[in-house]
């Protein structure tokens, strides 16, 4: 198979979709690879590493959406790259088609396949491509809560682990999954207070073996997400609904019980945020405020530390890649149903039960596609 490596134009996105050592292994597969000139630099990979690996450098995107049968990238594609897909290709990549009507309907016009790292499944049920950028998300939401407590950011002037005598910042985490684990964890890890809410009595159970003793895990309901925003410094949300919008769980009118200077960090801004006020940030202007809450909704987050991303994101793309283009998406979805979770598209008709809600369009299952 003939495979593309496209350069991220998205803005402030500097991760790879492929490392050069995925390269190799694809080469070594029997696979042709074209890598876009200057695709790994802001992940500290030279075009003279890919080329190494055996990869074949191209200067344009236009040539390499011309001739690759599959095509690989980080985030969605943009509206300048539209009319470069082509009928039946293959795309894979993050798309989180539910966040975006226009980019649902503009991949349904050009009828290609659509393959979602972030609804692909495992034998165990659970998101192995969305995972690893979940955990670097999580961790850095934390981080960011952190930093834009600071006066000097805009924030409330605390500092998240407070020092003797004085509290720490208290933490509330909206949702128990990767990114909402990671970030209970560091936040705890600094010393802030934290609460965590759920709507899964046994993943609660489960967090509370790994979780340390300042973390406290509840069960969600209206009136305990109602009362903890009052008392928070910093909420995270951190909700997915694999393939659908997330859900709305603080609304506009809770900003006003809301204390003056706390901040809000919408991990799930990708599939519409889970905050009435959110709308997408990017790391040049991570931030806005509204009703004296400072939002940080940035909408590729993994992009800060591309390095660590590039790395992570390879390690759990790259068999699933090799499978594709060793087997061909119709054979390589029958040996693993769990690849057909991931494929949200075909031939202009959408697959992913969640992506077809969001916006009321027809739903075809992919068996029927498959005959």
């Amino acid at each position: 198979m003939l495979i593309g490596i496209l350069k991220e134009i998205k803005a402030e996105e500097n991760r790879v979709s492929m490392t050069p050592a995925g390269v190799e292994v694809l080469v070594k597969n029997g696979h042709r690879v074209l890598v876009e000139l200057s695709a790994g630099i802001g992940s500290e990979f030279g075009d003279a590493h890919y080329e190494k690996a055996g990869a074949e450098m191209v200067s344009s995107p236009v040539a390499i959406y011309a001739q690759a049968e599959m095509i690989m990238h980080v985030k969605e594609p943009l509206p300048s790259e539209y009319e470069l897909i082509r009928e039946g290709q293959v795309l894979f990549t993050y798309f989180h088609f539910a966040a975006s009507e226009g980019l649902t309907r503009a991949m349904m016009a050009r009828k290609a396949v659509c393959i979602a790292y972030e609804t692909i499944t495992d034998q165990r049920g659970t998101l192995p491509l969305l995972t690893p950028m979940s955990e670097v998300a999580g961790r850095m939401a934390a981080q960011e809560a952190a930093k834009y407590l600071e006066r000097s950011q805009g924030g409330r002037g605390i500092l998240m682990g407070g020092v003797p005598g004085v509290a720490p910042a208290r933490v509330l985490v909206l949702g128990g999954g990767t990114v909402g684990t990671e970030a209970a964890r560091i936040a705890s890890g600094l010393g802030a207070t934290v609460h965590l809410l759920d709507t899964s009595l046994p993943r609660l159970r489960s967090l509370a073996e790994i979780l340390p003793k300042n973390c406290t895990l509840l069960m969600s309901t209206p009136a305990t997400l109602r009362e903890l925003a009052q008392q928070a410094d910093a909420i995270i949300g951190a909700v997915l609904l694999p393939g659908a919008r997330a859900p709305k769980l603080i609304s506009r009118e809770m900003l006003a019980t809301m204390k003056r200077g706390a901040v809000l960090v919408d991990v799930a801004i990708d599939q519409g945020g889970c905050f009435e006020t959110s709308r997408p940030t990017t790391h040049d202007h991570p931030v806005f405020e509204v009703d004296g809450i400072l939002h940080y909704c940035v909408a590729n987050m993994p992009g800060a530390v591309p390095l660590t991303s590039t790395l992570a994101l390879t390690n759990a793309t790259l068999p699933y890649a090799v499978s594709l283009a060793n087997k061909g998406w119709r054979l390589a979805t029958q040996d693993d149903p769990g690849i057909g979770n991931g494929i949200n598209m075909v031939a202009g008709q959408i697959t992913c039960q969640g992506v077809a809600e969001a916006f009321g369009l027809p739903h075809t299952s992919l068996e029927t596609l498959l005959g």
